[in-house]
């Protein structure tokens, strides 16, 4: 006769527990989707992400400075900041203050609206959308009574007024007295813009009958007559 015992008793439990034990790999994975953890995530295969490298202000003893940050080899300028052009970069000509707009920006309407955006941004805070110095910024100052504010200049002085637009564009870039500058905020091309709005303002609050169009001279003279 042929032994015909059934399998051990332990298989089935076995094998249910083997099932039940698989799951728990797919049920981490899915706590880990659906929560958030202070710890960073296990890489298995880093492709990069992290790598050895010097970060900010870090130390590298390979240079006698110890410093892995490393300044810039001295005479080095950037790709297209060579800055040859003195007119545009820096508003003079000759050594002299410029008294005309470079030749890489052209005047036009849309210039000015372009130049009007950035002086609001920039500069009404302080000098006021009309250029009197009685920006919210200044009047807020003024309110306060802070011993140190030093109210901002207003556009409409002859002394402003004969400024040259060099001079101007030169004060926007690097600031006057208590002015900072705003080089590093406003591109170059913007900034002549800017000066630009500038006349432009002051040409509105010290205009004479012949800036007007010859067509309308009559009709303002009638008007303004008492």
């Amino acid at each position: 006769m042929s032994d015909r015992r059934g399998a051990p008793r332990w298989l089935r439990p076995a094998f249910l527990l083997a099932v039940v034990l698989s799951w728990l790999p797919l049920a981490l994975v899915a706590k880990a989707r659906f929560s958030t953890s202070t710890k960073p995530p296990i890489h298995l295969f880093t492709d990069m992400d992290q790598q050895r490298k010097f970060k900010t202000q870090s130390v590298n003893p390979l240079f006698r400075d110890a410093r892995a940050m490393r300044p810039p080899v001295p005479g080095t300028v950037a790709r297209g900041e060579l800055q040859l052009d003195e007119h545009f970069y820096e508003g003079k000509v000759d050594g002299e203050w410029a008294t005309t707009f470079p030749d890489q920006v052209k005047i036009d309407a849309e210039a000015l609206r372009r130049g009007q955006e950035r002086y609001n941004i920039y500069c009404a805070p302080c000098h006021g959308l009309a250029g009197y110095g009685d920006g919210m910024v200044s009047r807020r100052a003024e309110q306060l009574e802070e011993p140190a504010w030093v109210p901002p200049s207003s556009y409409h002085t002859d002394l402003v007024r004969s400024r040259p637009v060099g001079h101007i564009f030169n004060t926007i870039t690097y600031g006057i007295r208590n002015m900072p500058g705003y080089g590093a905020q406003i591109p170059v091309a913007d900034r002549w813009k800017i000066v630009a709005y500038v006349r432009a303002l002051q040409r509105s609050q010290n205009a004479s009958i012949e800036d007007v169009p010859e067509a309308l001279r009559d009709s303002l003279r009638q008007e303004a007559a008492p």
